[in-house]
Formats: C-alpha cells, structure tokens, sequence
C-alpha cells in the first residue's frame, strides 16, 4: 500500500493528532506542515522530524505540495476559511470540531464539499469515546426501551486555564464555548436520541470570569506554559485574555425533531472535570458515573432500584491513546475514508446540527432566552452526505 501524503494546517493545541496519521511505510504520513508561526514550526519538527516540509500557510501547501488529504487542525475561527480552500482544490479533508463557528460557514464547508465531491469529515471524536459508544450500544440494545429524555451536565473544572487565557474567551473568535465544549455534548446528545434539536432556548451568564481584572496577552506562550492545577478557587485566577466576553456557564433546553427533550449544562468553574449522561427511556434509564477507563455505566430498569442499586453496572472499557482512546481511532477512520470513501460512524450532518443548536442557543442566551427555531440541513445536501459522500 502506497502512504497517503499528509498535509497538517495548524500545529498547535490539537497538532499532537497529526501523530497518528504520520506512520510512513503503514499507509500514510504527513509531507507537510502549514503554520505562520515559530512556535508551530518547531513543535511539528520535534514531533514529526526534519524531513517533513515546512509552510507558513494553506495557499503554500497548496501551491507547492501535492498531497492526498488534509487535516486542519488550526483554531475554531479558521476551521472555515482553511477548509473551504482545502475542498475548493478537491482534497479530501479533516476539519477539527466545531467545523465552524457560524451556521452560514458550516453550510457553505457542505455546499462546496458536494460540489467539488471533496470528501469532508469532521474531528468529532467523542463518538470513538469507550464510555459513549457504550451508551450507544445499550440504547441500541432497546433495553431502556424508547429514549424520550436526555440530559448532560459538563462540568468543566479547567476552564479558567483552558478557555479564559486565550482566544477562546472572544466572542469573535470562539462566538461561544457551546462550539468549542458543546458541540461535543450536543453531537452525542443528538447520537443517542437518534434526533437533532429544531428547537432550542437558554441562559447564561459571564458569573466569575468577567469580574477578574487581572489580564495579560499570552498569544507568547501555550496553555501548558500558564496551567496551574492548584489555583482554586477560581476567583484566584490571573492573567486571562484581555478580552473575555463568552459565558462561563450556559444551560440549553432543546426539543429534538423526533419528539426527544434534551437539556445541557455547562459550568467552567466547578471543580471537577467530568460529563455525566442521563438517558431516559420508557423502559429504563442509564448514566455514567465517570467518564474514563474502568469507571461506571449504571443501568436502572426495575421499580425496585434506587440511588446506588441500579439494576445493573457496565464498566467503561480501557483504550490506548488521547481522549479514551479515541484520538487514534478517529484518525484512523479518516485515513480509511480518504482512501476509500464510505460511510463513516462520524457524521458530517451531526457536526453542522451540533453548530446550528451551539449558535441558536448562544444566540438564546443573549437575547434572554427566547426560544429559537434551528434551522435543518437542506434535503439534498442531508442525502448526500448521510448516504456517504457518493
């Protein structure tokens, strides 16, 4: 088998990906690497060595490198613009989630994509995640019987460093951190309803972050450099962004289009760092307590069950690899669909509902909580790609 060429555009937070694509003599390896700075150049070169070019930019790559596929892996804000070249030229391409930050770029992304029949796919890999696709499986199995309610409580214990530090604070470049977290959340709540939201309001609120004065540009150093695990609480935060104007928390409600209720919580400033599902079906319900290797996926199914006696316990399986495992795999499915085409467990549509719902419902929040309609996909460009890009 003849390697994929690989080109990686963006090499910062989520460039530790291109590891997986980059295995010469296995099937693919990453030829070139775009980034307009010095930090990014360097971190591709010790990552992946000397022999990888490297580029300030996508009309570089493009102009001077053939390559089979892409992965754009730059921040939210540039997902769109990057990836509608990439996909004007016709190269099959990786976008890292969210696919964009406006519903109108993440619709334009699906237009040129069929036109160009430029195969698309979307980083979401919380669907290769053990303890979701665990939850899918016993949804799946009917065991809880029809879901009709979901609800997910994200709490987000690192996000005074994660996202107040840096560009992810701006409303202009992030729009929401219902994108950037959410889309997560949303993309696995609309999986396991088996639905998307057409429907959604919310509240939310800047409740701590916006009161701390302490602020510094840090476009000089990565989060690895300003992460500080013991600074509690988050009151005692310093040097955020000096623009910080996202919520730290939101709550959405949302109905989806086969009649299931879904609710999601989002909190940047509690002290623990977890998901918690809860999926109720007319038959049962389940939630995981813990969401990594080894912890626990509560089963109730019986009236006689009760707090700590649920019917039964599943527990979460081990995987190698970033994010439970699911890093490598989701590489991995791309490799393959580049290649070869064919329908894929991340899903193209998902990833714009998960847009639409996260820009409805920030859109909600700032406008107090009026409900919103959002929008569907156009039938034609729904068929192409839940039929697989053919």
């Amino acid at each position: 088998m003849n390697d994929l060429r690989i080109g990686i555009i963006g090499f910062g937070a989520r460039g530790s990906l291109s590891r997986h694509a980059h295995h010469p003599g296995e099937g693919s390896r990453v030829t070139v690497v775009a980034d307009p700075s010095e930090r990014g150049k360097e971190a591709a070169r010790e990552a992946l060595g000397e022999d990888v070019a490297i580029v300030d930019g996508v009309e570089e790559l493009l102009a001077q490198h053939e390559v089979d596929a892409v992965m754009v892996l730059a921040p939210d804000y540039a997902h769109a613009s990057v990836a509608l070249r990439t996909l004007e030229a016709g190269i099959p391409t990786f976008c890292e989630k969210p696919m964009a930050i406006s519903l109108e770029d993440a619709d334009a992304m699906l237009e040129i994509a069929r036109e160009k029949r430029a195969r698309l796919y979307i980083g979401h890999n919380m669907r290769h995640m053990p303890v979701v696709r665990q939850m899918k499986a016993i949804v799946d199995s009917g065991r809880i019987g029809r879901v009709r309610a979901i609800w997910c409580r994200h709490f987000v214990g690192a996000g005074g460093d994660f996202y107040f530090k840096d560009w992810h604070a701006e409303r202009e470049k992030a729009m929401s951190l219902l994108l950037q977290k959410g889309a997560h959340d949303i993309d696995v709540i609309h999986w396991l309803a088996g639905g998307s939201t057409r429907r959604v309001s919310g509240i939310g609120d800047l409740a701590v972050y916006g009161g701390i004065t302490d602020r510094r540009d840090n476009s000089d150093r990565r989060m690895g450099e300003w992460y500080d695990e013991d600074i509690w609480p988050p009151t005692a935060q310093k040097e955020l962004n000096p623009v910080v104007d996202v919520e730290d928390i939101s709550m959405l409600q949302m109905t989806l289009d086969n009649g299931v209720l879904a609710s999601y919580q989002q909190c940047h400033f509690t002290p623990d760092y977890w998901r918690n599902y809860t999926v109720i079906g007319d038959a049962g319900r389940i939630e995981n307590m813990g969401d990594g290797a080894g912890d626990q996926i509560h089963l109730w199914t019986s009236r006689r069950s009760g707090p700590g006696r649920p019917d039964d316990v599943e527990v979460i399986a081990r995987a190698e690899g970033g994010h439970g495992g699911a890093d490598p795999s989701l590489v991995a499915e791309f490799l393959r669909f580049a290649r070869s085409g064919g329908r894929t467990e991340v899903s193209v549509i998902a990833a714009r509902e998960a847009v639409a719902t996260g820009v409805r419902g920030a859109e909600s929040i700032r406008s107090g909580g009026v409900p919103l309609e959002v929008p569907p996909a156009v039938d034609e460009i729904r068929e192409y790609f839940d039929g697989g890009q053919v």
